[in-house]
């Protein structure tokens, strides 16, 4: 995600949380119960904001985190490939070193079948 939405969503889970601590001390301030401030209906939807928010930083912070791996992992399969091709490759220098075949084997002439007798002269 983009830096900008990240720093909206910050500057809205701090607008959100000022506004629930406002709303709490007005509450506690007219001596309201916490088990009655709990079930103030603006008091839960700030709380819910909040949450909200703090999920989508969440996803955002995950999302950051597999991008910053996935990197990584390229940048070392680039290192290890930019290596393997600094290096010569084993098996072509195998398949140049291979010995002769052996001087002593000779191929055996294929036999020619003889020609079919001709037709019986009439």
């Amino acid at each position: 995600m983009s830096l900008k939405r990240k720093e909206t969503l910050e500057r809205q889970k701090a607008y959100f949380e000022r506004h629930l601590n406002d709303r709490l001390a007005l509450l506690a301030g007219k001596g309201i119960e916490a088990k009655n401030v709990e079930k103030d209906a603006l008091v839960r939807e700030l709380k819910a904001d909040v949450k909200a928010v703090k999920n989508r930083l969440k996803a955002i912070a995950d999302s950051d985190k597999i991008a910053a791996d996935a990197a990584k992992e390229r940048a070392a399969k680039a290192a290890v490939s930019a290596e393997e091709k600094a290096a010569p490759k084993p098996e072509k220098a195998e398949k140049a070193k291979k010995p002769a075949p052996e001087q002593g084997k000779e191929k055996k002439p294929k036999e020619k079948k003889p020609a079919p007798p001709a037709a019986a002269a009439k």
